[in-house]
Order: structure tokens, then C-alpha cells, then sequence
């Protein structure tokens, strides 16, 4: 059962001068009057009663008076609890008569039920963290927060590399009749060597083709001489031509050129090996944002589930980007009865054994507001005490120069020649 005020009677707290209150167990008790008649005094004895030394007025009796504050306050469940006395001692009663404390009000009270304002002024992001440690998932959100933010930056860091290398590769030149490799000048040199030895070679053998067919032509002059020569000769060129037959030179001019030309060659090589490996970058680059990109998505999803699954007071109540958002609104574009509400619901989850709070200054709201969240509190089980500039009808209660009005003191009777005055706690 959720603890709820049945009564309260308060005498010299502040303004108040004698008031007594049974507030509706549900729904809006509305306490009205002008300014400086008492209607705040009323919630910050109930809070000084309740919550403790924390509300402890500055100045708690009420100036003028030589009687010391009294607060005297009825639970729904029969709990009393009491401050009097010259240094406002508190005494709480159980139902079965058994005496307790501070610690005992602490089990039900919920201190932003004592001052909702406090909450309702706190910034945007206190609302939510509140909330969060209230179904406990704040310490998993804030660590799903954390990994979010690092792969947004790893991702955002990634993403700027990635586009830095797609340019890069863009604005280098590309020559597609260079060589996949630089050119060595000493392979060229060996190479040329190489041909050169080989054309040499060749140019032996012609040499000793010229020579043996000059011999053969010398012989041919005295071949009855040199019949036997002949013959030799004959075999001789026989082979000769055999050797020389098919031989091709090769041409060493590509090669004279490359070697001359090997720094615009190899400037051309460096220049489309820095395009390949800019775009093997930027490939890279981009699928480590991809990957990145998904995670963040998993991360954001698994956000999402754990507010989606987390027991939170109201329906359609979340968070969002930090902030409490009800209904689709974040709290600065929610009506003031909706923030009411926000506000009422997450200090109930708070301590569900407090079943009430108290609101003061509600004048800002005009009378639809404060009919729906009066109807809205009723569905749901909820009290609380209020005050409001007005003397209008919503009002439960006027308050006038530290009383209720109907409550104040009688007049002096005249006809009995003396006064019959208030006494404090007698009402």
C-alpha cells in the first residue's frame, strides 16, 4: 500500500497561524489564496514534518508568536507523526502504538515528493539520468552511450581517411603504357651488355664466314692444287653455314631509350603505383566505415531494446538523445499537465510506498490543466497537495492571513467580558 496524508494539522510554522487539512485521498488538493497568506507554509511544514532536517525551515515559528511550531500529521495506514516543542522534537507512532523515527518516514517518503519543483527545474539530461537509475538500466545505457560515441568517432576518423585517400587517388595521374614496376638502370645496363655480347658473337661468326669464303675463293683459283684443301673447305663452309644460318640481331635501341628516358619512365610507375595504393586504401578505409557503420547501428538498436524493455512509469515515456521525451515531446515542448505527469510518475517509481506529492505555485496553470491532471492522478491512485494564487472554486481550501478559511479563531465575546482564544493543537 502506498502511503497517502489523511490529516494535518500545523500551528505557527512560518505564516501559518492554525490550519487543518484532510486532503482527498486521490487526485488534486488544490490550496488557494493570495500571495503571503500561508498556502507555501502549508507544503513546507508537511515537508519539515516529513522529510526531515533536510526542510527544516530557516525560521520555523512563525514571527510574532511565543507558541513553538506544532505539526501534527495522520497517515492513511494510521501512522502519526508529530513535531512540537520548543526544539520541534519528532515523534512518529506506528499503528500498534509502537514509537519510531526519521529512519521509519525515510522507508516511504521520497524526497523529491516533498519538493517535485526540484526535479521539474533540474536540466534535461538530470531528468533522464534520474529516470534511468530508477529502472535500472543507467550504468548499462551509459555504457552503451560510451561505445556509441567511440565508434561514431572511430567511424568519423575512419570515414575522413577513407574520403582523404578516394580524392588523393582522383588527382594522380595514371600512365597506362608505364611498367607495373620501376626500372633498375643496372638491369638495363646488364641486359643491353647482354645483347651486345650476343650480337658480338654474331659478328665473329660472319667474320669467319667472310674469311672462309675468301679462302674458298682462294682455293677455288688453285683447286687442281688444292684439291684435298678443297675438300676440307668444303666441309668447313658446309658447317660455317649451317651456323650462321637464321641468326637475327637484336635491336638495343628500346633499351638505349628506356635508359634515357628511365626518370620519366620510373616517375610514371611511382605515379600509378600511388593511384593503386590510394585506391587499396580507400577500399580499406571505406569497409572498416561499413563495419564501423553497423556496429554503431547494433549499438543504437540494442539502446533502443533496453528502453523499449525497461519497466518505465508511464506509457509512451522514453529517452532520446539524453532527454525525456513523452509522447513524442521533449520536456520543453510538453504542456505543463503532461510534465506534471512525467514528473508525478517517475517520483512515485522512485519509492513506490509514497503515494503522494506536493506542488506549489500552480497558478500558471489554467483550470483545463489542472482538471486533467486532477483526473489523471485520480486514475492512478495518486495524491497531492497544491497551491495555487486563487480563490476560485477549483481551490479545496482558502488560505487568509495564516488560516482556513471558516477555521479561524472566534471573536471575543464581549456579552462574557473575556476572550475565548485558540489554543495551540485544539482546533
Amino acid at each position: 500500500m502506498s502511503m497517502k496524508i489523511n490529516k494535518l494539522e500545523i500551528e505557527n510554522v512560518k505564516r501559518v497561524k492554525a490550519v487543518r487539512l484532510e486532503p482527498a485521498a486521490d487526485g488534486l488538493t488544490i490550496i488557494g489564496g493570495n500571495n503571503r497568506q500561508g498556502k507555501t507554509s502549508v507544503l513546507d511544514a508537511i515537508a519539515w514534518a516529513l522529510g526531515g532536517d533536510r526542510f527544516r525551515p530557516s525560521q520555523p515559528q512563525r514571527e510574532g508568536s511565543v507558541v513553538p511550531p506544532n505539526l501534527h500529521i495522520v497517515m492513511n495506514n494510521g501512522l502519526v507523526v508529530e513535531r512540537k516543542g520548543k526544539n520541534s522534537d519528532l515523534k512518529v507512532i506506528d499503528p500498534s502504538g509502537n514509537k519510531g523515527g526519521q529512519q521509519l518516514l525515510n522507508e516511504f517518503v521520497e524526497q523529491l515528493a516533498l519538493d517535485l519543483p526540484q526535479f521539474m527545474e533540474a536540466p534535461g539530461k538530470e531528468k533522464a539520468r534520474i529516470l534511468l537509475k530508477i529502472i535500472g538500466v543507467e550504468d548499462r545505457l551509459e555504457a552503451l552511450d560510451r561505445q556509441e560515441k567511440e565508434q561514431y568517432n572511430e567511424r568519423l576518423a575512419i570515414g575522413r581517411v577513407a574520403d582523404q585517400k578516394e580524392k588523393y587517388a582522383k588527382e594522380q595521374p595514371y600512365y597506362p603504357e608505364a611498367p607495373r614496376e620501376l626500372i633498375s638502370p643496372m638491369e638495363l645496363i646488364r641486359q643491353q651488355q647482354e645483347i651486345l655480347a650476343k650480337n658480338g658473337e654474331n659478328q665473329r661468326k660472319r667474320q669467319k664466314l667472310h674469311q672462309i669464303e675468301q679462302d674458298y675463293q682462294s682455293v677455288n683459283a688453285k683447286i687442281q692444287e688444292l684439291l684435298q684443301k678443297q675438300a676440307q673447305l668444303e666441309s668447313d663452309l658446309k658447317i660455317a653455314r649451317m651456323d650462321a644460318q637464321g641468326l637475327i640481331d637484336q635491336s638495343t635501341a628500346e633499351l638505349e631509350d628506356s635508359i634515357v628516358n628511365i626518370e620519366e619512365i620510373n616517375r610514371k610507375v611511382r605515379a600509378n603505383l600511388d593511384k593503386e595504393k590510394a585506391e587499396e586504401d580507400a577500399k580499406e578505409y571505406r569497409r572498416q566505415y561499413d563495419l564501423l557503420t553497423k556496429a554503431l547501428e547494433e549499438t543504437r538498436k540494442d539502446k533502443t531494446d533496453l528502453l523499449k524493455t525497461a519497466p518505465l512509469p508511464l506509457p509512451d515515456l522514453s529517452i532520446m538523445d539524453g532527454e525525456l521525451v513523452y509522447q513524442g515531446q521533449k520536456w520543453d515542448n510538453m504542456s505543463g499537465s503532461d510534465r506534471l505527469k512525467v514528473a508525478t510518475a517517475i517520483v512515485r517509481k522512485l519509492n513506490p510506498k509514497c503515494g503522494f506529492v506536493l506542488l506549489d505555485k500552480l497558478e500558471q496553470m489554467d483550470l483545463n490543466t489542472l482538471r486533467e491532471f486532477g483526473e489523471w492522478l485520480e486514475a492512478e491512485g495518486l495524491q497531492a497537495i497544491a497551491t495555487r494564487v486563487s480563490t476560485g472554486d477549483e481551490c479545496s481550501i482558502l488560505i487568509s492571513d495564516g488560516y482556513v478559511a471558516g477555521q479561524e479563531p472566534p471573536e471575543p465575546d464581549e456579552a462574557a467580558g473575556q476572550s475565548k482564544r485558540w489554543k495551540a493543537g485544539m482546533f
